[in-house]
């Protein structure tokens, strides 16, 4: 009997490649069949393929491999100790009484979306610079006010990242490198300023944060000459079922206790450090923006190396979805448009309620954790969906497009695997397979807030981008 007859007398296992819909058929005739997700490099558009290959000749090859390894050994080797805390008008670099800083890449006010515009509305009339939201959308329309992106002044924002001059930051040193990273605090509960909520009570606790958080959280840190090591308390909070992204109870337990014996030492009244406590206790948030400062500590370490095509950014403004690579230097951004929040919603909202993806938050998938250390916080489903399984594979499926494992963060679940580090733009283009990221999802009009959380990726487009650039920059 001829091989080929042989398939029709004996059990047939077949692997398939390409549309997943012939596994189904061939399983439905009761034979055994395994699917190979796969796509052809760049998904087949041939001026995709051309830049592939510009990049693929081995002088370039090579340069490109030596200028990898070192971004990643910056990131790796980088240490950010949170040094201490101060409005940011006194530490940002270019930060002015009439600057507004906001997550993600370049956006004049008329195009920013709704929640944005409302954290802007509202920023203006807690700074001062109008009286009531109407004449703050006035101000905001004038032409007096600075937009700028937090990546551009050394910073970053959760969600609409908005941040004006009286607002309290993190500072955050990196003690290999010397650079310095900024971020605001966190404002806790869901109807919030960053969220685009902009009534009353968001402005009060902006005032409350200004004025008494802000102060005592400064005057602690001025009372711990050590700092506080974040990337050693990132390792301990992910090793504590956290991810650090969405998740933050062990962090925010980890740095509050920390913190405790300074907020102590100070001469504040007792009534007003314990209102700093209740306030942390309010939220496991509160280390959030912290983690985020952390994250871009280490990843500007690594920006600016000639020929590295590992991101050192991803941020959206709920419009466009940017990228930064490390061997484009300074503040060129590759964009795409900002995608949809996939997961579950709080009661009372619907799909069709929710803004596009926006928030400086995803420093932390770029960094290696959130999305991509999914596999240490299985309890982060509830909030986001999806499933344990699902989990854990993100963090296996995320090792595929970067370029070393950090083993100074580790995930226990997945054998002590280090945090997958360093986004290549040229294995998420050969691959097809996208950065994952889990993140909040506010509502899409102004004034109301956060409505849900879920997972999300970012554009193609914009490493596309990057990846035709780099290849007729370089070749």
């Amino acid at each position: 009997m001829s091989k080929i007859n042989e398939l029709f007398t004996s059990k047939i296992n077949v692997i398939n490649v390409g549309i997943e819909l012939f596994k189904d058929d061939i399983l439905a005739q009761n034979a055994s069949a395994t699917h190979l997700e796969w796509s052809p490099p760049g998904g087949g558009k041939p001026e995709i393929i051309a830049a592939l290959n510009r990049i693929d000749k081995a002088e370039l090859a090579e340069k490109i491999e030596a200028a990898n390894r070192l971004a990643v050994e910056k990131i790796v080797n980088s240490q950010p100790v949170l040094i201490g805390f101060d409005q940011a008008i006194n530490v940002v670099p270019g930060m002015t009484k009439k600057t507004i800083l906001h997550a993600g890449p370049p956006i004049t006010w008329e195009n920013m979306n709704g929640p944005m515009q409302g954290a802007v509305m509202g920023a203006l009339v807690f700074e001062g610079l109008a009286k009531d939201l109407e004449e703050a959308a006035e101000v905001a329309a004038s032409g007096e006010i600075t937009f700028s992106p937090c990546h551009e002044h050394n910073a970053v924002g959760s969600m609409a990242g908005v941040t004006s001059a009286s607002m309290f930051m993190h500072i955050v040193e990196n003690k290999t490198y010397g650079n310095i990273a900024y971020t605001n605090l966190s404002e806790q509960m869901a109807k919030i300023l960053r969220m685009g909520a902009n009534d009353d009570s968001v402005v009060e606790r902006l005032i409350w944060m200004r004025d008494v958080l802000g102060p005592i959280l400064r005057d602690a840190m001025k009372l711990n000459q050590d700092g506080i090591d974040l990337r050693l308390m990132l390792a301990q909070a992910l090793h504590m079922g956290d991810e650090c992204h969405n998740r933050n109870n062990a962090g925010t337990s980890l740095l509050i206790q920390a913190l405790t014996p300074y907020i102590l030492e100070t001469d504040y009244p007792v009534e007003q450090k314990r209102a700093v406590f209740d306030f942390v206790a309010s939220s496991d948030y509160f280390s959030g923006p912290t983690w985020m400062a952390c994250c871009k500590c280490a990843l500007d370490a690594a920006h600016g190396i000639e020929y590295s095509t590992v991101v050192t950014t991803m941020a959206r403004n709920g419009v466009e979805f940017g990228v930064r690579i490390s061997g484009m230097a300074g503040n060129t951004w590759f964009t795409g448009p900002a995608q949809k929040v996939i997961g579950p919603m709080f009661a009372g909202y619907k799909p069709e309620d929710s803004g596009l993806d926006i928030g400086d938050s995803a420093i932390t998938e770029t960094y290696g954790i959130g999305g991509f250390a999914m596999a240490t916080a299985p309890a982060i489903v509830a909030l986001v969906g999806g499933t344990v399984d699902e989990a854990i594979g993100y963090s296996r499926k995320m090792k595929e497009i970067t370029t070393t494992e950090n083993q100074n963060i580790t995930i226990p679940l997945l054998n002590f695997m280090g945090i997958p580090t360093g986004i290549d733009i040229r294995k998420v283009i050969q691959s097809g397979i996208l950065p994952i990221i889990n993140t909040a999802i506010a509502h899409k009009e102004a004034g109301i807030g956060m409505i849900g959380a879920g997972i999300t990726n970012p554009p193609m487009e914009a490493f596309e981008k990057a990846l035709i650039t780099i290849s007729e920059k370089w070749a």
